[in-house]
């Protein structure tokens, strides 16, 4: 393989329009650098690049070179999959606009875009594309894996809404992937990860929400002590709700902050955030028996844009904390997952460590499995168990945590997990079983369009022979 210093970069650099950074550079370490502060990698150079010609050259010399590709869109991902030793990243942080068809109700946006860009885009007209629940999230990433949110039980996952991807792939070549052109590789690229080429665009379906983009949502907060019947409650509760509502389940430490009332600061909780996106005038009917069962601490579902829910959590995880993530789906909470919750629940081994549950049902249940390569599609949840502190001293205490309190869900869970949320160390089974039926024809699919595994810097599916 060529090293550093061998390669010749200032000759892809002169075929670039963006910023070649290499290590002796002095912003090399910012340019390196992930949302992720556990991830300490150093690639080759580092192109932020500024149009697809860019992505074309910077494929070609990996190729010609025998260089290993690392692709960075928002850098959010959890096993820091943006950037790999002795890598060259392509990296779109320079490369973030969207533009709205009001009319048609599409959106086309580029690679580097994170979900908060796409937010300001479609929310003025009323409108948004079903994505995740956090706005720095960069959009690639996320709808590579699939895609659940808010949205998700009213209008599918995010790779129910992709109508068209261009994509650069390993040989350099540019296509444009949608349902009548390269149906396979389009198919693929719904669920299947970075793993068949470089996507430079989305375009997305968008969706009147609320009310002029207006929706009504937030939380309620419960005492840890509640935990195991706020659980049976939600779990019997969500698939009886209509579609236009949803909400995810957390375990908690209340942030020091407000709005959160001064006297909860610090202390240990369960939750619900919702979003309903209905009519206004049936909100009251809808949230009834969402905000007013049992003894909540707080009680914060109010009107909101929903650029305003989307971006809540931003200032709360800001980039460079260390996380730790584990992973599994549930095709149901069983009473023995309840016991496991509820104790590693009261264990919580710092401010910023949680646990989520994600419902995935509604229209997103009803996408046949294999339709796109997301094959979770039987209803349930996405689960994570999220260790997090800015103190790398903590990283072995809270990783611990994560590993454990899994270990003990984990007969409880479908045997499978959402790719978005999994670490880079898991293995090939864990990739196997996460795409169940669908793996052997992505792993065909892989081998008309990347027979050399060039794409292998991501939850890897590896060409069929």
């Amino acid at each position: 393989m060529t090293t550093i210093v061998t390669a010749p970069y200032d000759e892809l650099a002169a075929t670039l329009r963006g910023d070649l950074v290499r290590p002796d550079d002095p912003d090399y370490d910012t340019a390196r650098a992930v949302y992720n502060g556990m991830i300490d990698r150093r690639p080759a150079a580092i192109v932020r690049v500024r149009d697809t010609a860019d992505v074309v050259s910077c494929v070609r010399f990996a190729r010609a070179h025998d260089i290993t590709i690392a692709v960075r869109g928002g850098g959010h991902n959890a096993g820091g999959l943006g950037v790999a030793d002795d890598a060259l990243v392509i990296d779109f942080a320079l490369l973030h606009s969207t533009t709205v068809d009001p009319r048609h109700h599409t959106v086309r946006v580029d690679a580097g875009c994170t979900w908060a860009d796409v937010d300001h885009a479609t929310v003025p007209f009323g409108m948004a594309v079903p994505c995740g629940f956090v706005g720095s999230t960069g959009v690639a990433g996320l709808t590579l894996g699939g895609g659940i949110g808010y949205l998700s039980r009213r209008f599918g996952l995010t790779v129910d809404n992709l109508l068209a991807a261009d994509v650069v792939l390993a040989d350099g070549t540019l296509v444009t992937a949608t349902e009548t052109e390269h149906p396979d590789l389009f198919w693929a690229l719904r669920g299947g990860g970075g793993n068949f080429g470089v996507v430079t665009s989305f375009t997305f379906r968008a969706h009147d929400i609320g009310e002029h983009g207006v929706i009504i949502g937030g939380p309620v907060l419960y005492d840890l002590a509640d935990a195991a019947d706020v659980l049976r409650w939600y779990r019997e509760l969500v698939p009886s709700l209509p579609e236009e509502l949803s909400g995810w389940f957390g375990l908690l430490t209340i942030p020091p902050a407000p709005p959160f009332p001064e006297q909860l600061w610090g202390r240990k909780a369960c939750g619900i955030v919702w979003c309903y996106t209905g009519p206004h005038d049936r909100a009251d009917e809808v949230l009834a028996p969402v905000t007013s069962y049992g003894a909540p601490l707080v009680v914060g579902v109010q009107p909101m844009p929903h650029t305003v829910l989307q971006t809540a959590f931003d200032a709360l995880f800001p980039p460079g904390l260390q996380w730790y993530w584990k992973a599994d789906f549930f095709t149901e909470i069983t009473d023995e997952a309840i016991d496991v919750h509820c104790r590693y629940g009261q264990t919580l081994p710092t401010p910023f460590s949680t646990m989520h549950l994600y419902p995935i049902d509604g229209a997103a249940a009803r996408v046949p499995a294999g339709s796109t390569a997301f094959a979770h599609r039987e209803g349930g949840w996405a689960g994570v168990i999220v260790g997090v502190s800015p103190d790398p001293a903590d990283v072995d205490a809270m990783s611990g945590w994560a590993k454990d309190y899994w270990s003990e869900l984990h007969p409880t869970s479908a045997g499978s997990a959402y790719i978005n949320f999994m670490m880079d160390d898991e293995g090939q089974d864990r990739v196997h079983a996460s795409y169940r039926d669908n793996y052997a024809r992505l792993a065909r699919v892989k081998a008309a369009y990347d027979p050399d595994n060039v794409f292998h810097v991501n939850q890897n599916i590896r060409p069929a022979r």
